[in-house]
């Protein structure tokens, strides 16, 4: 059963985004975080290999649409938007090193992804005027379809209680609470500043379709990479039926319930609003460890 929720009802309450001091303590995390479950463990663990320089791409890019935002309740949502995945970035960076000292090495993969952020995606050299804000207009398309998957995850992780029961780490499970909960909280954000400065349908299918398969392709190639390279599974192998399994088990996304989520961004009608739950995103910030709301 899904946990994202999909309601017709109206945008929730405003809620003032802001970015939330968070601290980690990575010395007790076991290198299968997932117990027995090695695959499930270093599916999630792509996550740290993507996040960091993709967030910081999403800052740059929000930093050089702000002059074009006309809206103050948006501008400040951005802002707000700027902060707290600064932060993301920076929380999920932070396990890297833990994981080069339990003998899994990540920066062969997280290269190739800095290459593709600052590189394939990052500003080129174009003449100011319509060539300039073309490129900036897919830039800002292409996070907002983004956004609609992280705030899925983030809504998924929160209701992911099999994790719990299988024994996950908590330091782990509160980075990615903490996380998800911020993905839903401001979910809204890149949808909305892509139709105040753009909206165009046709832009916004194919970015879409960019995004799923830019998705799809770097995260199987990043589950691959880990069970490859873990020291403690020679011949580590990494397949699609695992994660049609796990999914059915509750410790990764259902399948049919990621495939349901396409047609809805496709939808003419679509506002993120209609996904997801604040209720719980809010109540998880005010509990979560790291955030301060556990002491």
């Amino acid at each position: 059963m899904s946990n994202t929720r999909v309601t017709g009802a109206a945008a929730p309450e405003r809620i003032e985004l802001k970015a939330r001091k968070v601290s980690f303590d990575w010395e007790e995390t076991p290198l299968h975080w997932v117990p027995g479950d090695p695959f499930t463990t270093h599916t999630i663990n792509v996550l740290h290999l993507l996040l960091p320089a993709g967030e910081r791409w999403f800052v740059h890019v929000y930093r050089q649409a702000l002059p074009y935002v006309r809206d103050d309740r948006l501008r400040e949502d951005v802002i707000g938007f700027i902060g707290q995945e600064a932060v993301h970035s920076q929380a999920h960076d932070d396990v890297l090193p833990h994981l080069k000292r339990l003998g899994l090495d990540p920066t062969p993969y997280t290269a190739q992804v800095d290459w593709l952020f600052e590189k394939l995606l990052g500003d080129r050299t174009l003449p100011p005027g319509r060539a300039r804000r073309w490129w900036l207009m897919e830039r800002v398309a292409l996070i907002a379809a983004i956004e609609h998957y992280t705030a899925f995850l983030g809504d998924w992780v929160l209701g992911a209680e099999e994790l719990d029961r299988r024994g996950a780490d908590p330091v782990m499970l509160d980075l990615l609470r903490w996380h998800g909960a911020e993905e839903v909280e401001h979910r809204s954000v890149a949808f909305d500043l892509f139709t105040h400065l753009d909206g165009g349908y046709r832009r916004r299918v194919r970015t879409w379709a960019t995004a799923f398969s830019a998705l799809v392709f770097l995260w199987q190639r990043g589950a691959r990479f880990f069970m490859e390279n873990d020291p403690s599974l020679p011949g580590g192998k990494a397949s699609v039926r695992d994660f049609v399994v796990r999914g059915r088990q509750g410790v990764l996304p259902s399948t049919p319930d990621m495939l349901r989520s396409i047609p809805r961004y496709l939808s003419r009608s679509y506002h993120p609003s209609q996904e997801g739950d604040t209720e719980r995103a809010v109540a998880y910030l005010a509990s979560s460890p790291a955030a301060g709301g556990g002491h």
